[in-house]
């Protein structure tokens, strides 16, 4: 192809305007310039999307530039390779003769090699006196060099928009992940809201998605999805407002208790009447429980009976709510559970509640009740206490039930619970000290 030659092809194939461009790009980029040819096919292997070529077809070009003997492609050097179909065969991996044939013709109409044909249609060369090629007959792979930008341009196209589309499923995917477990940890806590309705709009979006969406979907989907997110978040947070500025009888008899010194010193006579000490000195309960659960004595000295609790109002007001500090002393564990690994407050309390519940495999409906008896700070703390002692409780779920049945007739205090905690794990400091 120098001073404006051009080559037609042999036999019935005809000449195309296609290979007139291809040959006269090849001839006008013929300036001083080289590429690795291992580096341009992966190029050419990224943005094979963009170039409408297959698999298939890149492995014939791989057998092509594998008879090229050397590494670096030159417009000072014979491009043309001469390969027989036998030779490309067996280069190909065994790929049919045919089927060869077939995708030389794909790369020759994609403009990435040109057909060099001799005036019989066969692949040869000719050799000077030191065995050097003259000239040779086969395909040219002066295109693919001389669009060696323009490959890597389109490779780095290909590789940018697989990442950006990377990126939107995974930011898909954590929308996905909060809106299901913010709905979940809704339901769970009783909060106000159409929340079956939100998971089933949020459903519908998610199912309507194709098997394979484009990158103006998956931004449609993503745009979508954080609206539900932003709008549950905001539920969310309004209720809890509500709930923290509003407050409830509960709430305010817990602040009055909290500023009571005797709350946790009749618990620790509670404590030290159904306990006694093992060799150790470390107290134990005489009863097969393994927190000791009785109602602590009122100032005058006379438990509550079951006749005395018959209604979910006092069985709830039986129950004292402690400092979490003091819940975080006698449970440590829970705070793993917390946000970020830390409970710093009670909506970070009873937020790892819910998680503690879902790994301990408590059911809803369990949680959900004991919540509407103890309330959801005394439950929390319940959930806390099981989970500390976890690998002695066969049934976390039918324990907590048990505790909710108990608090109803007036005989569970979180006090001994808690304190026994309290004294376990005073000791078994003082064992690793």
């Amino acid at each position: 192809m120098k001073n404006g030659h051009v080559t037609t092809p042999f036999g019935r194939r005809t000449m195309t305007f296609g290979m007139l461009a291809t040959q006269i790009l090849s001839r006008e980029g013929n300036t001083a310039k080289s590429v690795d040819k291992w580096k341009i096919y992966r190029a050419l292997c990224e943005a094979r999307p963009l170039l409408g070529i297959t698999d298939r077809a890149l492995a014939v070009m791989n057998a092509l530039l594998s008879f090229y003997p050397k590494n670096e492609l030159s417009n000072e050097s014979n491009l043309v390779v001469f390969p027989s179909n036998t030779q490309l065969c067996l280069r190909s991996h065994g790929m049919a003769e045919q089927t060869i044939r077939r995708h030389l013709s794909a790369l020759v109409e994609a403009g990435l090699i040109a057909r060099k044909d001799s005036p019989n249609g066969k692949r040869y060369a000719h050799r000077g006196r030191q065995g050097e090629v003259s000239e040779a007959f086969g395909f040219s792979l002066s295109p693919l060099l001389a669009r060696a930008d323009e490959i890597e341009h389109l490779a780095t196209k290909v590789v940018a928009e697989r990442l950006y589309i990377l990126r939107l499923r995974e930011r898909i995917s954590i929308c996905r992940r909060d809106i299901t477990k913010l709905i979940d940890a809704a339901l769970s806590g009783r909060i106000c809201g159409d929340w079956s309705g939100i998971h089933a709009g949020f459903r519908l979006l998610i199912d309507g998605v194709s098997r394979k969406p484009s990158i103006e979907e998956l931004e449609t989907l993503l745009e979508k999805i954080t609206t539900i997110q932003g709008n549950v978040i905001n539920q969310l947070e309004t209720q809890l407002k509500t709930q923290q500025v509003g407050g409830n009888p509960v709430q305010n008899e817990r602040h009055i208790q909290n500023s009571d010194s005797e709350s946790i010193s009749e618990s620790e006579l509670a404590l030290e009447q159904t306990q006694h000490p093992n060799s150790d000195g470390v107290f134990q309960s005489r009863t097969p429980q393994l927190f000791e659960t009785a109602v602590p004595p009122t100032r005058s000295g006379q438990s509550i009976s079951a006749k005395q609790s018959d209604t979910h109002s006092l069985a709830v007001r039986n129950l004292k709510t402690f400092p979490l500090g003091l819940v975080l002393k006698a449970c440590p564990d829970v705070s793993n559970y917390g946000p970020g690994g830390q409970i710093s407050n009670w909506r970070d309390m009873m937020s790892a509640a819910i998680v503690v519940r879902s790994m301990l495999g408590v059911s809803p409906s369990a949680y959900e009740e004991a919540v509407a008896v103890m309330g959801p700070e005394n439950t929390a703390i319940v959930m806390a206490c099981i989970l500390e002692r976890g690998g002695h409780i066969n049934s976390a779920g039918g324990y907590l039930r048990n505790l909710t049945q108990r608090t109803l007739k007036g005989e569970f205090a979180l006090g001994p619970m808690l304190m026994s905690l309290l004294r376990l794990t005073g000791t078994e400091s003082q064992k690793a000290g």
